[in-house]
């Protein structure tokens, strides 16, 4: 009889185990991509996820000033940033914002789909992006993660 009683495991910070993966922006479409690192930051891709638990992997993007947009994107979609006060409202078009700031974009991407809460701050900050080919982490050994 007790072989039909199967119990769930919940992972907790003992238990997880940690990965670095590594994504090329080169021709990526930025939504597709930033989706599928929010899974990953959350640990979706594993068979302990626990929705309380931070059991998500590093990732880092290199190249993501060579993100594209569909569409008219690059001309019509605008970053809107707002100070509180009168007056403190600054719009910015996805195009020069990719001049400017390329890596921003990733950023507050993969932040909006990510929780409002202590946990999603905590998986946030496992986010590493890069404007060209080069990064610091070459001693964690990444692993290039595949879309």
């Amino acid at each position: 009889m007790s072989k039909l009683h199967f119990t769930t495991k919940h992972a907790n910070e003992a238990t997880v185990q940690r990965n670095w993966y590594i994504v090329d922006g080169t021709n990526q479409t930025v939504g597709r991509m930033c989706a599928k690192i929010a899974s990953v930051l959350r640990g979706k891709n594993k068979p302990y996820y626990t929705p309380h638990v931070d059991c998500g992997d590093f990732i880092i993007v290199t190249n993501c000033n060579k993100v594209k947009f569909t569409g008219n994107k690059l001309e019509d979609k605008m970053y809107i940033n707002y100070s509180g006060y009168p007056g403190g409202k600054k719009e910015e078009s996805a195009g020069d914002l990719l001049k400017r700031r390329p890596d921003a974009i990733i950023e507050r991407a993969v932040k909006g789909m990510l929780p409002k809460n202590r946990l999603g701050r905590k998986m946030y900050k496992k986010l590493f992006v890069y404007v060209g080919s080069d990064h610091p982490h070459t001693a964690q050994n990444p692993k290039p993660l595949t879309f």
